[in-house]
């Protein structure tokens, strides 16, 4: 249960980073909270030879508000984020979806873009990511930047586009409209586990009291996480009632091809996916219904 030996180099600023990641490249790994990476390094699943620990760069650890946004930075801790008053006032589903992750020490020491960077679809963050249209900020060795979407952002299991000489410096979080509801619904094996199934869903009621606009992500159910959007096409414009949701997510379940694993069959991931799922909606619509 020991590393692999490496260097360590602890950069000050995200230039430092940058000039790091840009000589060593594949050689490198980033460390930020290490609640993923130490156990794969203890284990010698991943043997770097070089460790870029950014746990120094003040710079990338804050939470802001710009243009109708939260912008947060990288390396801010997961639990930093579930307590901001910013959080709370502006978007309070990450605060909500955030109480989810794991335990509180474990969401002491994570940071917010080291869960996204890691990708993994039954995780949270990337499910939330993916039913608000965040945008990624990523910054390069020869300084060059870009902005990332969702569907951009996460490829498969684990996997993003990010290369050995990027670093994923902010990550963008648009506000939700007036009449908004939202809510987050997930199975695990123990509380605070590693999901098995997951739902994430957004709703805005119009003066009427229908689905002007819905939002629907799942996550352990595909190589990443999954936004319904044939779910989300067939509510918009319906009345937001129990029965007309439950009719939208009895073909839910068809539309899903979820792995089946030591934890879960294929089978028990879409009926349980469909249940979370109509929860999640519900809970959102009433939510919205009594939003200002």
């Amino acid at each position: 249960m020991k590393p692999a030996a490496f260097a360590y180099y602890a950069p000050a600023n995200i230039p430092e980073a940058l000039e790091l990641l840009g000589r060593y490249g594949a050689q490198a790994r980033l460390l930020a909270g290490g609640q993923s990476l130490m156990p794969l390094l203890n284990l010698r699943l991943v043997r770097p030879t070089v460790i870029v620990d950014l746990n120094r760069v003040e710079e990338l650890s804050y939470i802001k508000t710009a243009d109708g946004s939260l912008r947060i930075g990288a390396m801010t801790r997961q639990r930093t984020a579930e307590r901001s008053p910013l959080v709370l006032e502006n978007l309070s589903l990450l605060a909500e979806t955030l109480a989810w992750v794991g335990h509180i020490p474990i969401r002491n020491r994570g940071t917010i873009g080291g869960s996204l960077a890691l990708a993994h679809p039954a995780a949270e963050l990337p499910a939330l990511a993916k039913v608000l249209d965040a945008q990624f900020v990523v910054n390069r060795a020869d300084g060059r930047t870009r902005q990332l979407t969702p569907d951009e952002f996460f490829i498969s299991y684990c996997t993003t586009p990010l290369q050995p000489d990027d670093l994923l410096t902010e990550i963008r979080l648009p506000y939700l409209p007036a009449h908004t509801g939202w809510a987050v619904h997930e199975v695990a094996r123990r509380q605070n586990d590693l999901a098995l199934v997951g739902a994430i869903a957004v709703v805005t009621l119009d003066a009427a009291g229908q689905c002007a606009d819905v939002r629907l992500a799942l996550f352990g159910v595909g190589e990443t996480a999954v936004r319904a959007t044939a779910i989300e096409q067939r509510l918009r414009g319906q009345p937001a009632d129990r029965q007309t949701i439950q009719a939208a997510m009895a073909d839910l379940a068809s539309l899903l091809d979820p792995p089946s694993d030591m934890h879960a069959s294929a089978t028990y991931r879409r009926e349980v996916a469909a249940v979370l799922a109509g929860r999640a909606v519900m809970e959102a619509a009433r939510r919205a219904s009594v939003a200002n």
